[in-house]
């Protein structure tokens, strides 16, 4: 082995016995009591349920990621990714083929090797606790149409990414970085219009009680709403949610139809305040352009992966090529996307602790309270994660200290 290898080999390793740590801690934190504000959210048996529904993913997960490390390590010391490498330059001598046949096959192998994980997750474990309404038919339908727009959209656009690469070379990354940004304003725009419908059905928000609240609070707020769309996401899972998309003049806001079901208006109100609140404060615009900018060091650090010959020869080719360097990248800029993600988490926490603040200032604390200890209860979510396990993960701050800022706000 190579010096090249070893790093690769050891950034792995370091990964994910890292995470393994982190979980473990976060498994610990199950010890401790319901905290003090929490204590009418579970009853014990609840608590032991929502306990038991945390450790029963935790197991899976495990086995899964166990298994994807040794994976990955048998490829990475056999020159396993070389092999695949191999096997496409012998169907063709075609660089954009040949990226797509290497591509394809690893994903080819990846989702034989993931279904199993993910069909039990699914049908055992979230139909267990009382989550899943996915039927089989429902499954594979989902699978067929994924597999469709991965082949389209994903092969369009690492095509596109090989063809700027082998015309562009030292400036691969500029107009690389250019056609991905533009992707990702496209669908920051319309992924609810375009994306959405392919997997859910939409319908408008019905004229009622509930409607008339809401517009009464948009105006009031100076935030006029006009798609408001209510998404049938009772057919895969009893979970609920809700969420803000889009730009300019295609700002939505998409409601779960289980959340109508188990919240008051109030409640409901409650939670468009806060999704109200991250666009008047500007954080979806804010993280967009953050992103943009991530990703534009990330194609500045790629162009110079991909023009080394040490990657290749650490891989097991003979030279440099699009998507063996985009191995070899994935695995060496993990370290800064980690530590990118855990300021973008930090960022994310403090822009949620606005957005419940903006709610709570405009509308009230308490039906954001009642709606966040509802959603906590209905998806058995952990009341007690661990520091660090919330440092480094999470994107929302914990209930409690959500519920603490709200209180304090309050006063």
């Amino acid at each position: 082995m190579n010096t090249l290898l070893i790093i690769l080999i050891s950034f792995v390793l370091i990964e994910f016995i890292f995470e393994k740590i982190l979980d473990t801690l976060n498994d610990k934190n199950w010890s401790k009591p319901i905290p003090p504000e929490l204590a009418d959210i579970y009853t014990t048996e609840e608590y032991e349920k929502s306990k038991a529904y945390s450790l029963a993913k935790k197991k899976i997960a495990i086995i899964s990621e166990s298994l994807s490390l040794l994976i990955i390590l048998f490829l990475l010391a056999f020159k396993g990714f070389a092999f695949i490498d191999t096997i496409a330059s012998n169907i063709s001598s075609n660089p954009i083929a040949i990226g797509l046949i290497f591509f394809g096959i690893l994903y080819f192998c990846s989702e034989i090797f993931g279904i199993p994980f993910d069909f039990y997750n699914t049908f055992v474990i979230e139909e267990k606790f009382g989550f899943n309404k996915m039927t089989y038919k429902t499954y594979i339908i989902d699978k067929l149409k994924s597999y469709a727009l991965t082949i389209i959209f994903g092969g369009g656009i690492i095509s596109l990414l090989i063809l700027i690469y082998s015309q562009l070379g030292d400036f691969f990354w500029i107009l690389g970085w250019i056609l991905m940004a533009s992707i990702s304003i496209f669908v920051a725009m319309f992924y609810t219009s375009l994306i959405v419908p392919l997997f859910n059905k939409l319908k408008p928000l019905d004229e009622g009680n509930l409607k008339h609240q809401i517009n009464q609070f948009s105006e009031k707020v100076g935030f006029p709403l006009t798609n408001i769309f209510i998404i049938d996401g009772s057919k895969r899972s009893t979970k609920a949610n809700a969420y803000f998309s889009g730009l300019g003049s295609k700002k939505t806001i998409v409601l779960y139809d289980t959340l109508l079901n188990d919240h008051s208006n109030d409640e409901l109100v409650g939670i468009l305040a806060h999704e109200i609140g991250h666009y008047k404060l500007k954080h979806i615009q804010k993280s967009l352009i953050i992103g943009l900018i991530q990703m534009g060091i990330l194609f500045f650090l790629l162009g110079e992966i991909l023009k080394s010959e040490s990657i290749a020869t650490a891989l097991g080719t003979n030279s440099p090529s699009f998507h063996i360097g985009i191995i070899a990248f994935s695995i060496l800029y993990s370290p800064i996307s980690n530590i990118l993600g855990i300021l973008m988490n930090m960022l994310s926490r403090k822009n949620e602790f606005e957005a419940d603040n903006f709610a709570k200032e405009n509308f009230g604390a308490d039906p954001l309270i009642k709606a966040l200890k509802k959603l906590s209860k209905n998806n058995l979510s952990n009341l007690n994660p661990h520091p660090a396990y919330v440092f480094v993960h999470f994107s929302h701050p914990p209930l409690k200290e959500r519920f603490r800022n709200l209180l304090l706000q309050k006063k």
